[in-house]
């Protein structure tokens, strides 16, 4: 995300979610498990359409419940269909779980009681107002049985025309 929304979506996450388990920044995930002998090509496969691909653009939606959380919905067709692309290279490889079109969207607090969920569902939708949310590029992060380890990360350098 871009510096501003990432900020907002840190300090929301540092807000809600519970310490224990706030284990990475705030984040839009394409993907949950890809196998860690996939990384490199991962790499590669992202260096190009960063290279040349413009900022994709996204809508934040709103907030909706996860039943024991709280996420903010991502509408981006462009950052889905590069999703589709990394998807349709690594076809046979992916759990059942990202073989799915994903519901792109930001979580602000998971693993909390229903009525906090709720609570706080209330609470940020009352003000809230579609906008646009600023995706700068793609990361892959490194699961440590615990913390996550930053694997590589590319912006997005094309131009929009």
């Amino acid at each position: 995300m871009g510096a501003a929304d990432q900020r907002h979506f840190d300090r929301l996450r540092g807000a809600y979610f519970p310490p224990a388990r706030n284990l990475v920044a705030a984040h839009i995930t394409l993907f949950h498990q890809l196998p860690p002998s996939c990384r490199d090509e991962l790499e590669r496969l992202i260096r190009r359409p960063s290279s040349d691909t413009p900022p994709p653009e996204a809508m934040l939606r709103g907030a909706y419940s996860l039943g024991y959380g709280v996420a903010f919905r991502v509408e981006s067709s462009a950052l889905l269909a590069i999703r589709a692309r990394i998807a349709d290279h690594f076809h046979g490889l992916l759990t059942a779980q990202d073989q799915g079109v994903p519901r792109l969207h930001i979580t602000v607090q998971n693993k909390v009681s229903p009525g906090e969920a709720r609570a706080l569902l209330a609470d940020l939708a009352r003000d809230f107002r579609p906008r646009p949310l600023v995706i700068t590029g793609l990361a892959a992060h490194r699961y440590r049985g615990g913390p996550w380890e930053p694997a590589f990360a590319r912006n997005f350098r094309g131009v929009r025309t």
